[in-house]
């Protein structure tokens, strides 16, 4: 059984949840988008402040924190943004950290967005 996690994030009109919970996992994606559902601007910087600033929020809204994450999965859209994201995550995780992988896209679902995340989470039992 999936129960859907109610977040602050903005409501999107795709039909999507922004979480879900489901079998003491909590599955995301994680877009930079703010309050409006804009994409920020200010580059790969800015943007990876926000989906990291976004999980976060979604973690707290699934009732857990940094440390329930259990695998991340990067996506950008240039090499080179890697390290200014890796800078970014750093911040937000502490070991051990979360198993990841990171993949260079052709593109995203938006043409502005630079950087998505897919994040498994532990869910709060």
């Amino acid at each position: 059984m999936k129960t859907s996690v109610q977040t602050d994030l903005f409501a999107s009109k795709a039909p999507l949840s922004w979480a879900i919970a489901s079998g003491g996992v909590v599955y995301t994606a994680q877009i930079p988008i703010d309050n409006r559902g804009q994409v920020v601007e200010g580059g790969i910087e800015a943007q990876s402040k926000q989906v990291m600033d976004n999980l976060m929020s979604t973690l707290h809204s699934a009732g857990v924190g940094a440390d329930a994450v259990l695998q991340v999965l990067i996506y950008v859209t240039d090499r080179d943004y890697l390290k200014t994201f890796n800078g970014i995550y750093s911040e937000y995780f502490q070991s051990p950290y979360p198993n990841r992988a990171a993949m260079v896209v052709a593109g995203l679902a938006r043409e502005e967005m630079l950087v998505e995340l897919v994040v498994y989470a532990a869910a709060q039992q």
